[in-house]
């Protein structure tokens, strides 16, 4: 009776290992992802910004106020 409790808390702890090696390569491949989220979402920041810039200096340029 009791190598089959040891057994079965055996077999339930290799599947919670499972489990967790599958979590943490979940969270991994998660964290690679906001990663590359984190860079295209700043690359386009500064590309906004950059027209941003550009827009003004040809407001400027042309002499062009906004109305409000």
């Amino acid at each position: 009776m009791t190598d089959e409790v040891a057994n079965h808390t055996l077999e339930l702890l290799r599947r919670i290992d499972e489990k967790l090696d599958r979590l943490s390569d979940q969270v991994r491949e998660n964290r690679e992802r906001l990663g590359h989220l984190e860079e295209l979402y700043l690359s386009l920041s500064r590309r906004v910004d950059r027209i941003d810039d550009r827009l003004d200096r040809i407001e400027k340029r042309l002499d062009l106020h906004e109305v409000r």
